[in-house]
């Protein structure tokens, strides 16, 4: 579990700065949707720091909510499980 975790995350990393360049560059996005959904399949604290480090979706409340939630649910998990 804990390296679908390290995959996840860093999967999800990677599409918010992807997501921000395409937002720059005029390109095709990423849905919302699939970035709440990256964030609840395991992806919470690579969100965090993907909107911190690409300065992507820092403004929209519900990132925000939905992430930190989806990170305190997974510590859960991991901490139940371990």
């Amino acid at each position: 579990m804990v390296w679908y975790l390290i995959g996840i995350n860093l999967i999800t990393f990677i599409i918010y700065g992807l997501d921000k360049y395409s937002a720059v560059h005029k390109k095709y996005r990423v849905s919302e949707y699939s970035l709440y959904s990256l964030a609840i399949f395991g992806g919470g604290l690579g969100s965090i720091i993907g909107m911190r480090t690409f300065h992507h979706k820092t403004r929209k409340l519900l990132f925000w909510i939905v992430n930190i939630l989806s990170l305190i649910m997974w510590i859960w998990i991991l901490i139940e499980v371990y």
